[in-house]
């Protein structure tokens, strides 16, 4: 909670409802007995107010426990789990109200089944330990949820950032210099490139802001495109005046999901200023008139705005489903390192539901034959793959027109990364893109990972679908039950 008095207020309203419901008083009861209203006594027991003495001595006489027992903070076993989920971190750091959740509503639902609700939090907990979910890691999960609540478009940024492209006359493809200047002019900052390596800094520290001076060291291995999205990122804290705010990329360290939060919004601000909403609406309109699909003319249409096909994909996310009204679709982002057969997915985004390809915390071998990871798979030195395929998933009967670019991670010393958009094929989706029909695009069968996977002699198969075998032997027990029974009755 906010504070201590927040504290109080909420443990006297706890054991006053705890009071009454023993009592078997309704609301209207309690007032009828002691002559408050009933809002009044409603918003004490959700810690919105506390009564003063003659009101507690009322209180206490009308639910028979002594004033002590209402105004003490200690609380019964029941309560106590309470008490500390008020008081944990999870209250004092997650914005709740951002998902449309009033503290006092939730304390509410768990003073109705304390017992109950406390075993579903230490389960979560449980869970997160198994599964090695840092509170870094939940924290992410939190504002991915918040993205895909909202189907990652936020219009009033859309708008500010709309608006300060025409104001400052920003190119439809920006470089860095052109926003260097608009940061060095208007916003005070003094930019400077360093070699970091030498102060003992990774390769990974990109950018270090120091607030104190209005500085942006840039790390001066950056790439044009690296240092462009830094830029505006920059110009996007200071529009959008965001605080409190990471000092590093790539993130380092946060203090709070405040500053987790805002870190989003200004990498949304960035991807504005750097791929227009109106010119990428109009050329991806044009785009998916093509009858046949062809990598290089996808290719040619993400260098028209970025030569960073992460900021490309990442921002169709962004514009499919407000402009196209596609919101069926998933982002992914794959690493694999260098002389490693390991791939991770590094970023991941589903919008109107869970997709079917997603990241798991449990080692298991993503499918071989999805695009992206084919591509990644055989990618040469400096080269940069497109293509795409229609993914048809066996287990759930869905089918994906899924687009990837692989290419190498000049910044991470031969890490290479492979980005993909996956949008659903279901009847909107398929009359907006025409070439969704081509037969230039293979139609492969698929699965999520090699360990779930139904598709027999599957050539490119990692690991046995143990986990599947597992489900279909416990599915043979039950029915074998059943036929015990059935001979029995």
């Amino acid at each position: 909670m906010a504070n201590e008095a927040d504290f109080i207020k909420t443990v006297f309203g706890l054991k006053m409802k705890q009071f009454r419901q023993k009592s078997a008083l309704s609301l209207q009861d309690l007032a009828n007995i002691t002559g408050l209203s009933k809002s009044y006594l409603n918003e004490i027991e959700n810690g919105k107010k506390f009564p003063k003495h003659d009101k507690i001595v009322q209180l206490s006489e009308a639910l028979h426990c002594s004033y002590d027992d209402l105004v003490s903070t200690k609380l019964d076993k029941t309560l106590e789990p309470i008490a500390e989920i008020v008081q944990s971190d999870f209250f004092k750091e997650i914005p709740l109200d951002l998902f449309g959740i009033n503290k006092n509503s939730l304390i509410g639902i768990i003073s109705d089944a304390p017992k109950k609700v406390t075993a579903f939090i230490n389960t979560l907990i449980e869970i997160s330990k198994n599964y090695n979910l840092s509170k870094e890691r939940f924290y992410f999960a939190v504002v991915r949820s918040f993205q895909e609540l909202y189907d990652n478009y936020f219009p009033e940024i859309e708008e500010q950032a709309s608006d300060y492209i025409f104001e400052n006359k920003i190119s439809v493809k920006p470089k860095s210099t052109e926003l260097e200047k608009i940061l060095t002019e208007q916003h005070d900052y003094e930019i400077q490139s360093r070699d970091l390596e030498k102060y003992g800094a990774s390769g990974k520290l990109r950018s270090l802001f120091v607030p104190e001076k209005k500085l942006l060291i840039l790390n001066q291995l950056l790439d044009e495109d690296q240092k462009t999205f830094i830029l505006a990122k920059e110009i996007g804290y200071s529009v959008l005046n965001l605080q409190p705010r990471p000092n590093t990329y790539s993130w380092l360290d946060f203090t709070s999901f405040e500053e987790l939060l805002n870190n989003y919004y200004a990498s949304y601000f960035a991807g504005c200023l750097l791929i227009h909403q109106e010119t990428l609406t109009q050329k991806l309109s044009e785009f998916f008139q093509n009858r046949d699909w062809k990598p290089k003319d996808f290719e040619a249409l993400i260098a028209g705005f970025t030569n960073s096909p992460e900021t490309f994909y990442y921002r169709l996310t962004n514009i499919l489903p407000q402009e196209f009204g596609i919101k069926d679709i998933f982002y992914l982002c794959f690493t694999k390192k260098k002389n490693s057969d390991k791939i991770q997915i590094l970023k991941e985004l589903h919008l109107n539901q869970q997709q079917a390809p997603h990241a798991n915390a449990t080692n298991e071998h993503y499918c071989r034959r999805w695009i992206a990871v084919k591509n990644l798979t055989n990618l040469k030195d400096n080269e940069k793959v497109t293509d795409a395929q229609i993914s048809h998933y066996k287990h759930n009967g869905l089918t994906y027109l899924v687009i990837s670019t692989s290419q190498k991670n000049p910044f991470s010393d031969g890490t290479n990364r492979s980005y993909c958009i996956g949008i659903l094929l279901n009847s909107n989706s398929l009359k907006k893109i025409k070439f969704s029909k081509s037969d230039s695009i293979k139609t492969v069968n698929v699965g999520v990972t090699c360990e779930s996977c139904s598709i027999p002699d599957c050539e490119e198969r990692k690991a046995p679908p143990i986990r599947l075998e597992k489900e279909l032997f416990n599915e043979d027990m039950k029915k074998a039950i059943e036929k015990i029974r059935k001979d029995l009755l």
